[in-house]
């Protein structure tokens, strides 16, 4: 450990000390209902030893979590997030309870007093909202003595969360630390002023970091599900005292309609800058529990452009990628699209990497691991060196698209939209051209992607790229991610490709030109899986030599489904 973080760790433990509660009232003033959506699979995996965190699997049956070596940081924040509660609980069963008993009351002892990695101001937080909201679970048989360390464990978060809440992050992390300590406010007797103080910091919070589109500044869809369900616990938390802010009210009215419109037919979110589906039955649980019935199609949503028409969306990032702080998970996937029929994904992007290891969330951040065009070998936002971000180091995006353009129409056979970047300007002097045409039965996409010099600057650019490349042309790539369960096969003489979904449903993907066409491997980024999952993608290819190039191509449903596919498997392994 370096000198730095040995003052850290006793200063932690030093702030720990201080919040330990004297005496007075231990007990709950309200008791809440649990609101996580756990998985009772996964609760039944947790409890047969099997530790399934961060894309890693610790096998260690009959053993303390708090015994485990943990594989990586992401493992062992998870571990001490205490989410797997939900999962634990959700089970159901007598031998859940009394695990879940046993492991929050020995973290209570072996790091109830500041030591360990888990008092990250996020995480306590997280922690402290589990342990609440399952809090009448979890007292049921315990001795006087043990629920005197699991109150005294619940007033010491508390009261560390309120002095210390404003050291996480903006966005997410500040909501996690905010929650848990309305939660303690609302339920522990004696704190009741300190669900006033986080009600007020929410407010900032939602005034500061909820667009007035709806968005985050990370532009996660996934992120923006957990800030909605988060705001939707507080409110439903603080209706209980009738005093719900007038701000909180306003941050979800502008947050339900945008994740409605992130949300495909297949009712999976759409998987953009680290964001994944959404675990089953969250995203859900947290529209139909908001009452809010309106969707947001009056232009874009958190940078991102939606179409759906008959059984098919498309959901397409229109805007520029984010920077600084809030890009440290973001991707390279300007005017990428994702696109699904009915219950079942198409084109995807590649996915989130990070659960996987530091070069596979590199690798997932790419241009090249999305459904857009490529120039060979760049990306069009380059990722940046490393940085502090409060107890993280993250690599925040540089080197972005500083125009992003996008202009929608719609006629009675369909909706059509232009985009264009110009994140390849710096490196070749081109900009980046789609046009996107979704006819108004669903069954019919036309595409057109383009990279042109447009300026004198922009040619001149180019002509020195072309002078590097020894004037053999600048090599790019249209890429189109498949979904792993569709079935790519080369069709009609090698001019198209066939896809087969498990629905029966054929698509067929033709170019409009002679171009070199191939079907690729690639890989399917799921957090909730132990290795990537191994997909195809059909890539167009081709050449710019004179200052412009364009690539055309057409997806047309020619077989309707003929069965229902099966629900994705939850929390599979």
């Amino acid at each position: 450990m370096t000198g730095q973080g040995f003052r850290d760790r006793w200063r932690t433990r030093l702030r720990v000390l201080r919040a330990t509660p004297g005496g007075g009232a231990r007990t709950l003033a309200w008791q809440p209902e649990p609101r996580g959506t756990g998985s009772a699979r996964r609760g039944q995996q947790i409890l047969s030893g099997l530790w399934h965190f961060a894309g890693q699997l610790i096998e260690a049956p009959n053993e303390s979590p708090w015994t485990i070596a943990a594989p990586s940081a992401p493992f062992e924040m998870q571990l001490h997030g205490h989410g797997w509660l939900d999962d634990i609980m959700a089970a159901g069963t007598r031998a859940g309870r009394n695990a879940a008993q046993e492991w929050v009351l020995s973290w209570a002892r072996r790091y109830g007093k500041g030591t360990g990695p888990g008092w990250d101001a996020a995480l306590t937080g997280r922690r402290l909202l589990r342990q609440i909201s399952h809090a009448p679970t979890l007292l049921q048989g315990l001795s006087a003595r043990d629920q005197k360390l699991y109150f005294n464990l619940l007033y010491t978060q508390a009261r560390y969360l309120r002095r210390h809440w404003s050291d996480a992050p903006g966005g997410l992390s500040r909501i996690e630390a905010l929650a848990g300590l309305l939660y303690a406010g609302v339920s522990l007797e004696g704190l009741e002023a300190l669900a006033g103080d986080a009600a007020q910091g929410l407010s900032r919070a939602m005034r500061s970091d909820i667009g007035d589109d709806g968005g985050i500044p990370s532009r996660n869809p996934e992120a923006l599900l957990e800030v909605a369900m988060l705001l939707g616990w507080a409110m439903e938390a603080l209706a209980v005292r009738g005093d719900v802010p007038d701000a909180l009210r306003a941050a979800q009215n502008r947050m339900i309609p945008t994740l409605r419109a992130l949300r495909h037919a297949d009712g999976g979110l759409a998987r953009f800058h680290g964001g994944g589906r959404g675990r089953p039955g969250r995203l859900d649980r947290v529209l139909v529990t908001s009452g809010i019935r309106a969707r947001n199609d009056s232009g874009l949503a958190m940078g991102f452009a939606p179409i759906a028409h008959g059984r098919t969306t498309l959901i397409i990032d229109a805007s520029a990628p984010p920077t600084g702080k809030a890009s440290g998970s973001a991707h390279a996937s300007t005017l990428a699209f994702e696109m699904t029929s009915g219950n079942c994904p198409v084109i995807v992007n590649c996915g989130p990497g990070g659960a996987f290891g530091a070069d596979w969330h590199r690798a997932g951040r790419a241009t090249a691991s999305h459904s857009t065009v490529e120039i060979e070998g760049y990306s069009s936002s380059r990722i940046g060196p490393l940085v502090p971000l409060g107890t993280r180091r993250v690599a925040p995006l540089i080197q972005t698209p500083k125009k992003v353009q996008w202009q929608r129409s719609a006629s009675r056979r369909a909706s059509t939209v232009v985009l264009s970047h110009d994140g390849y300007i710096e490196s070749h002097g081109l900009t980046h051209l789609r046009r996107l045409v979704l006819s108004t039965d669903g069954r019919l996409l036309e595409g057109e992607d383009s990279l042109r010099a447009v300026s004198a600057t922009d040619k001149e650019r180019f002509e020195d790229a072309q002078t590097a490349a020894k004037l053999q042309g600048i090599p790019f790539h249209c890429r189109f991610h498949l979904h792993p369960d569709t079935l790519a096969e080369i069709d009609m003489g090698g001019r198209a490709v066939s896809l087969t979904l498990p629905s029966g449903e054929v698509w067929v993907f033709r170019p409009g030109r002679d171009v070199e066409m191939a079907i690729a491997p690639s890989v399917h980024l799921e957090p909730g899986r132990l290795n990537p999952r191994p997909a195809q993608q059909v890539v167009l290819s081709d050449r710019v030599v004179s200052y412009a190039a364009t690539i055309d191509w057409t997806l047309t449903r020619a077989q309707e489904a003929t069965e229902l596919p099966p629900s994705p498997a939850e929390g599979v392994l």
